[in-house]
C-alpha cells in the first residue's frame, strides 16, 4: 500500500473483524501519539498490514502521514524492517532531493489490540494510479510522462547506486504525486484550521463500525446498479452508448507532476534478498517468473512498465491463464510478441524454467506467438506520431531486454536523449 498516500487502498475498506487483538488499532479523528505530538485529523488509506492517517505534528507545524502497524508479531516485524529501510533512506537525504519518501519519525503506541509501531512520513498526494484514473485512462501528455520519469529515475538512482536496495515493487500505485490531485483535498491549500482535540462525541472516521458498515452496503449498492445498466445495455438498452468513443480525458494544467517512491515494506538489500517471488504480477520481470536470481534491474523493468502506463493508459502486460496455460506462461509470451524470442540462455536459466520451456527455449503450451515491436504498438493502438513513438521506444527498449545485465541503470537512463528534449505536444 501507499505508504503516505492521500489515496491508501481505493477500492474497498478495511475489514471490521480486523479490529481485534493483533490487528488495527481503532483511531477516532483527534486522538493523539507519541506523547500528544500528533493529532489525527483523517483516514488516508489502509493496506493489509496497517492503516493510514493525516496528522498535524504540533511541535513543528506541519501536516504528516502517519502509519500504524496491526500489532501482532509478524506485523511488527515488517514493520522493523521497513523502518531499517526508511531510516537508511532519510540519513543518506538530509536535504530531501532524491525523490523519495521521507520517515520523519518512529514510534510505539499501545491501545486496546495491543502494541503497534507507527512510522510518521511526510505527507504526499495521489498516486499515479489515481492519476491514470483520474485522466480516464487517456494518453498522458509526454512532457508530463517524462518529468514523472525523471523523480522516478533519481529515486531509484538513490536507491541502487547508493544505497544499494533493490524496492522489489515498484508500480503507479507506489509512486505519489507530491501534492493530491484535488487542491481541496490538501491540508495546506485548502486552508483548513488543524484539528487539535477530539471533537465532542467524535466518531471513529473509518474505525467505526457503523461507518465501515455503511460504506460497504453503499459500495454493494453501486455495484448491483452498475451490474443492471450493463445487462441493460448488453439487451439493445445502450448500444450508442457502448459504441462510442470513451469519456476524454481531463485537463491536467496545474497538478504538479513531481512525485516520491514510497512503500518499502518489501524492499531489501541487493546482498539479502529475501524472497523469490517479488514484484506485483504486470509488472514483473521475466527472471523473477522464472526464479532465475534478481537484482536492482529488476526496478528498471517495472519502471520501463510503469512508463508505458502512464504514456497511453494501458498496462503493457495484462496476462491472463487460459486453456491450458497458466498465467506465468501467458505473461511469458506476451513479453516475447513484443520483444522478440527469449535467448535460449536466458528461456533455460531458472528454476521454473522447464515449467515454461522446452530445451529449445520454447513455449510448451503456447505456440502462436503474434509479433509486434513497441513502436508499432505505439503506432496502431495509440495513435502516436512515427516520431514520438520511434523516440519513446527507443528510451523503453533496452530496459526491457530480458538479459538483466544489459538493461540499462537508472543514472544511465537519466542521460537518456528522450528525457533531456522538447517532446511534440
Amino acid at each position: 500500500m501507499s505508504c503516505s498516500s492521500s489515496s491508501g487502498s481505493e477500492e474497498e475498506e478495511e475489514e471490521i473483524d480486523s479490529y481485534r487483538k493483533g490487528g488495527y488499532h481503532a483511531v477516532r479523528v483527534g486522538d493523539s501519539f507519541n506523547d500528544g505530538r500528533y493529532t489525527a485529523q483523517r483516514k488516508l488509506g489502509w493496506g493489509q498490514f496497517s492503516t493510514v492517517w493525516l496528522a498535524y505534528d504540533k511541535p513543528n507545524s506541519q501536516y504528516v502521514a502517519l502509519k500504524i502497524q496491526k500489532s501482532a508479531p509478524q506485523f511488527a516485524q515488517a514493520a522493523m524492517h521497513e523502518i531499517e529501510v526508511l531510516s537508511a533512506i532519510a540519513k543518506g537525504d538530509p536535504t530531501h532531493s532524491k525523490c523519495v519518501a521521507q520517515l520523519i519519525d518512529h514510534f510505539k503506541h499501545s491501545g486496546p489490540n495491543g502494541q503497534h509501531l507507527c512510522m510518521v512520513l511526510e505527507f504526499l498526494g495521489d498516486s499515479l494510479l489515481r492519476l491514470i484514473r483520474y485522466n480516464r485512462h487517456s494518453r498522458l501528455d509526454l512532457n508530463k510522462v517524462r518529468e514523472i520519469c525523471k523523480c522516478v529515475l533519481i529515486g531509484l538512482d538513490y536507491l541502487h547506486r547508493e544505497l544499494k536496495i533493490i524496492h522489489t515493487d515498484l508500480k503507479p500505485e507506489n509512486i505519489l504525486l507530491i501534492s493530491p490531485i484535488d487542491p481541496s483535498k490538501d491540508p495546506v491549500k485548502s486552508g483548513k484550521s488543524p484539528i487539535l482535540e477530539r471533537p465532542e462525541g467524535g466518531s471513529l472516521n473509518g474505525g467505526a463500525t457503523m461507518t465501515i458498515i455503511e460504506k460497504k452496503l453503499k459500495n454493494r449498492a453501486k455495484r448491483a446498479v452498475a451490474r443492471i445498466s450493463s445487462r441493460r445495455a448488453s439487451m439493445g438498452g445502450g448500444v450508442e452508448i457502448l459504441g462510442q468513443n470513451p469519456k476524454p480525458k481531463r485537463s491536467l494544467e496545474g497538478i504538479d507532476m513531481r512525485c516520491k517512491v514510497v512503500d518499502f515494506g518489501n524492499a531489501c538489500w541487493v546482498d539479502k534478498p529475501f524472497m523469490e517471488e517479488i514484484q506485483t504480477r504486470q509488472y514483473r520481470a521475466p527472471e523473477v517468473i522464472l526464479h532465475a536470481g534478481y537484482n536492482t534491474s529488476a526496478d528498471m523493468w517495472s519502471f520501463a512498465c510503469t512508463a508505458f502506463e502512464l504514456a497511453t493508459g494501458e498496462m503493457l502486460f495484462a496476462p491472463k491463464d487460459g486453456d491450458g496455460f497458466s498465467e506465468d506462461e501467458d505473461h511469458l509470451a506476451l513479453m516475447m510478441e513484443l520483444l522478440g524470442k527469449m535467448p535460449k540462455k536466458m528461456a533455460n536459466g531458472g528454476a521454473k524454467s522447464r515449467d515454461y520451456f522446452d530445451r529449445y527455449g520454447d513455449l510448451k503450451r503456447i505456440k502462436r506467438l503474434k509479433y509486434w515491436s513497441l513502436d508499432r504498438l505505439l503506432v496502431e493502438k495509440f495513435e502516436f506520431s512515427e516520431k514520438d513513438a520511434q523516440e519513446f521506444a527507443d528510451f523503453l527498449r533496452p530496459i526491457l531486454d530480458f538479459a538483466p545485465e544489459k538493461r540499462p541503470t537508472a543514472q544511465q537512463c537519466l542521460k537518456h536523449p528522450w528525457l533531456n528534449q522538447n517532446l511534440t505536444p
